[in-house]
């Protein structure tokens, strides 16, 4: 079998968990190519990607003429048959993305591509099914969250792409429960599989003699709670506690958070690093005493799904902080794997934080039951295989 992977911007430095998955395939043999719909963006990639060794094609888009789409529908024409007569079915579709559609279709064709698949239920499963329908391949997709939640999401669009889809995955049993009980029939063929970690690149580390170190990590936006955790600063400085903490990566944020630290008198404990390269985020988050995944639903109902820096983590030792959102609480069970707190809410994540700064017992417990689960349940290449059963027709169970 020879699939296409259908992104949207490859590489993406906050999507790890797609080169996570295309490696493992690689580790198994699967012939694939990559197919990204957006350039990639001028910012740090993880070393990871150096090791993908599928190649990869950026299909032009999505702004196109008249003109240029045209050209494409008769280049396409000469490669797949009937194609005036699948065009139709595709009418409502923006011209960009029937465009990118055609030039997937056409590479599939020229390129003996069996299977596609897509990550997020948005653009990229848009060109994977137009491009499927017409090369005559199937597609499946992964579900994640923003691509499921968030307010502008179509729910039609969404529910046409379920039930034409050969077989869809989604990342927690959170959202399968809601994609089953929103759609109905149309999501019959979900299957929840998580994302995983090459275990072997996270390797265990006792978390009982840490200095007094909070990390998080992820892109500076609302979603990822780091106000809240800001305030919890605030709290644990009024009490003394001996502390510093750190906040790994970029985003539009970045200013309010530096006024907010500024106004809060924090900036000799708060700091704002930016981005950091995979390997030395992986040494800040084992060496800190907690890592805090303080995640909010945003008002626009944009959430994470089940962040991999909270997976991360989990699986180096460091014992983890975070908050009762979408499949978060699947992994994070409140005294047994970490510490759950409730969303927005500053003074118990204050508390939780502090336990974990000041008991190394605990910290030692939380930290040994989150790696047996990642072990257990989220290691990547049992769950590559899954997907690749998923492709092939099979259950994914």
């Amino acid at each position: 079998m020879r699939v296409g992977y259908v992104i949207k911007c490859y590489p993406l430095f906050s999507q790890t968990f797609i080169v996570n998955e295309i490696l493992a395939h690689e580790a198994a043999g699967l012939d694939l190519e990559i197919f990204s719909l957006r350039p990639p963006r001028d910012e740090d990639r993880h070393a990871a990607v150096s090791q993908v060794k599928a190649p990869v094609t950026y299909i032009p888009g999505p702004e196109v003429t008249a003109a240029e789409l045209w050209s494409e529908i008769a280049a396409a024409a000469r490669r797949v048959p009937d194609l005036g007569r699948g065009l139709a079915a595709f009418a409502d579709e923006a011209a960009g993305d029937l465009h990118q559609g055609l030039v997937v279709a056409r590479l599939a064709a020229e390129r003996g591509i069996d299977h596609l698949h897509a990550h997020f239920g948005n653009v990229a499963t848009t060109v994977a099914r137009i491009g499927g329908a017409l090369a005559g391949v199937p597609y499946t997709f992964t579900a994640h969250a923003r691509d499921i939640f968030h307010e502008k999401v179509d729910p039609k669009k969404l529910a046409r792409k379920l039930a034409d889809a050969k077989a869809v995955i989604t990342v927690s049993d959170f959202n399968l429960r809601h994609l089953h009980g929103a759609y109905g029939s149309a999501a019959s063929r979900v299957s929840r599989v998580y994302n995983g970690l090459d275990l072997n690149r996270f390797a265990y580390a006792e978390p009982r003699q840490r200095a007094p170190v909070i990390v998080s990590v992820g892109r500076l936006v609302e979603k990822k709670g780091f106000g809240p955790l800001v305030e919890a600063c605030a709290i644990l400085a009024r009490r003394g506690c001996r502390f510093h903490c750190r906040i790994v990566g970029g985003g539009p944020l970045a200013d309010n958070l530096k006024r907010q630290i500024a106004g809060l008198g924090l900036e000799s404990r708060v700091e704002l690093t930016g981005p950091r390269p995979q390997e030395e985020v992986s040494r800040m988050v084992q060496e800190s005493a907690v890592f805090a995944a303080p995640c909010v639903v945003g008002p626009d109902g944009d959430r994470d799904g089940l962040p991999t820096v909270l997976l991360e983590a989990m699986a180096l030792g460091t014992p983890c902080v975070s908050t009762d959102v979408t499949g978060i609480p699947e992994i994070l069970r409140d005294g047994d794997t970490g510490l759950m707190v409730p969303q927005h809410d500053a003074g118990m994540l204050a508390e939780a934080l502090e336990r974990l700064l000041t008991d190394a017992d605990l910290r030692k417990r939380l930290a040994a039951n989150a790696r047996r689960l990642m072990e257990q349940e989220f290691d990547i290449h049992r769950n590559a295989a899954r997907i690749r059963t998923m492709f092939s027709g099979q259950s994914a169970l």
